[in-house]
């Protein structure tokens, strides 16, 4: 993991940013101490573009209201 101090954070943060977006992290210290870490962050779980396909596609069950629908979790 890289080590800069808060003063090299402050004045390459887009770099280090590129650097924890390809994976590796960053420990931040101040005076020669860890105060800090970016870390890359975990994959988001959820809505996939499959999802968005079924769901621009129509209502999983047509003739409900979009109340029924948000009762139903289909929205």
């Amino acid at each position: 993991m890289k080590t800069v101090s808060v003063a090299d954070a402050k004045s390459h943060l887009s770099a280090l940013i590129a650097t924890v977006e390809a994976g590796q992290g960053v420990i931040i210290t101040r005076r020669g101490k860890p105060v800090a870490r970016l870390v890359p962050e975990p994959d988001a779980e959820g809505f996939g573009w499959s999802d968005l396909r079924k769901w621009v596609a129509g209502p999983a069950a047509p003739g409900l209201t979009v109340a029924e629908m948000r009762e139903q979790n289909l929205l």
